[in-house]
Order: C-alpha cells, then structure tokens, then sequence
C-alpha cells in the first residue's frame, strides 16, 4: 500500500502545502468560478445551450492567443473574444435550433482564426497551455479581484432577469406571444455565459471547461427541476469537486484540473446510474400536487409563468 502511494507521488507535506498562499487564491478562485457555474449551469441545459457553453471557450482561444501575439495579458483576449461570439450568437439565434447553427458558424471562423494566430506564435507557449487545461494554482490576487467583480454582475443580473429568462427557458414561444424580448434576453444569457466561460478557462482550461460547467447542473437536474435548488445543488457540486480536487492534488501531487474535472464527473455518473435503479412501486396514491419526475416541474413552470403580468413588462 505504501509503495502505491508513493509511485503516485503522494506528499508527506500536504497540509503545509494546503496552507501555502497559492493554494489559497486556488481555494477563493476555484471557489467563485464553482457559484458562478452554478448559477448559469441550470439555464445552460434548460434552454439547450451546452454546445454554446461548450463553443465560447474555443472561440476565446484565438482570442488568448492574439492577445499572446500583441504582448497583452491572455484573459483580456480570452474575454473580448467570449463577450464578442457571444453576442453574434445571441443576436443570430434566439431559439435552440438557430443558436446551433450560429454556434457552429461562429464556432468555425473562430478556429479558423486560431489556426492563423497560432501559425504565427513563436512564443508564450505555456500560457496557451494555461488556456487549453487551466491552472488553478497560478491564480493571482488581481485575477480573484477579477473573478468576485464578475461573480457579483453575474449575480446581480441573473436576479434581475431571472422570471422572463426562466419563462423564455421552458416556453420561448409563448413568452414570445406575451410580449417577452426573447431575442434581446438571449443575447443577455449569452453575454452573462461569456463572462462565466472567461473565469472557467482559467480554472479548468478550454478543454475541460464542459464538465465543471454543464456537468454538475445537470447532476442537480436529475435530484430536482426546481430552478433555485437545482442552482443551489448544482454549486454545491462545483464548490465540492473543487475543494476535493485541490486536496487529492496537493496530497498526491496531481494536476488539480484533472481532478476537480474527475470528480464531478464521477458524481454525475453515480447518480446518473442510482436514478435509473428500479425502486419498488407505492402501493399508496400519490399526493395532489406532488411531481414526481422532472418534466412535470418544467411544464408546471411554463404553465404558471404566463398568469404572471410582471413578465411581459420586463
């Protein structure tokens, strides 16, 4: 058991390491891009947006790398070229179907791009490997500045928009009908995703970004369709596989990247396959007004979000 544990490189020195202050802005900062994914995460699989999430973080990547090209911080790239494709999406499809084929389009020029970027970088290389699988323990004080600004406007604008982007979600043509901007709240959601998808990059990487974003709120779907505990479970999710992902690496000197990515993907599977185990049937009838399944919450809210009259005056 020993000799495992030492050819994986486990670390007598753990605790001390976990105390050191890189390890700490590792701790804040993977902390605040995990609520910030679990604030997004439910909206991103209800309205269908997973490839879109998934896009954003390659269409910044030619983004970093120009910013690499003109000596300008990498972030700063990554971010315009986020908030940029994310606003030609938005404006392009305001419907599932639509979002895809802007998505691909977008998504096509921008690798294009990248390709041309990368032809002519010459150095730098280890900050476009930053970019591609993230790095959790080089996070600087400027950046958790950075990150907690970017958390709060998320926040704040998610609770300002939340009832018509909810109804747009489950309903977009009846929202629509009722006067709802659908289009206009789309390219919001997709510019408040760019913000999100800028600080995942540089948590988990380009690469892996899918899982600490997607993944855990469609963990929180499987236990609940209700909006605010999904996103409360869903951070959760994040918030743990960070925080574990960060103490396997330190004790084990692994990548932390690869880690937190690992566990929440583990903790989706496990409960992906403990909810399609045959439960015995209740012989009891159900309570009125009970949903048992995911799809009878996502109805019920379309159902009673057009007698709200706030929605049409947002």
């Amino acid at each position: 058991m020993t000799q495992s544990l030492v050819a994986m490189g486990y670390q007598d020195n753990w605790v001390q390491i976990l105390g050191s202050s890189f390890m700490r802005n590792a701790w804040l900062g993977g902390t605040i891009v995990a609520l910030a994914a679990g604030l997004m995460g439910y909206f991103i699989v209800v309205r269908n947006s997973s490839f879109a999430a998934h896009a954003l973080a390659h269409i910044g990547l030619p983004g970093a790398t120009g910013a690499v090209l003109l000596g300008l911080p990498a972030a700063l790239g990554l971010g315009v070229f986020c908030v940029g494709g994310a606003l030609a999406i938005g404006a392009l499809g305001k419907r599932a179907s639509d979002r895809d084929v802007a998505t691909g389009t977008v998504l096509a020029f921008a690798t294009g791009l990248g390709l041309f970027f990368n032809s002519l970088a010459t150095r730098n290389s280890s900050t476009l490997t930053n970019v591609l699988f993230g790095n959790l323990l080089a996070i600087t004080n400027e950046q958790l500045v950075g990150f907690l600004t970017l958390l709060l406007v998320l926040a704040a604008c998610m609770a300002f928009i939340y009832r018509p982007l909810l109804f747009t979600s489950v309903n977009s043509q009846v929202a629509e009908a009722k006067g709802v901007p659908v289009r206009r709240l789309s390219v919001v959601f997709m510019v408040l995703l760019a913000f999100t998808v800028t600080m995942a990059v540089q948590a988990v990487g380009t690469l892996l970004l899918f899982a600490l974003v997607v993944t855990p709120a469609a963990t929180a779907l499987i236990f609940t369709a209700r909006p605010v505990y999904a996103m409360a479970v869903s951070a959760g999710i994040g918030v743990f596989s960070v925080w574990a992902g960060l103490a396997l690496s330190a004790m084990f000197n692994l990548p932390p990247s690869f880690l937190v990515v690992t566990i929440a993907c583990g903790i989706w599977l496990v409960v992906w396959l403990g909810a399609r185990v045959p439960r015995p049937k209740r012989t009891s009838a159900a309570q009125p007004g009970v949903s048992t399944n995911l799809g009878e919450h996502v109805q019920e809210s379309s159902a009673e979000a057009p007698s709200d009259p706030g929605l049409t005056r947002r």
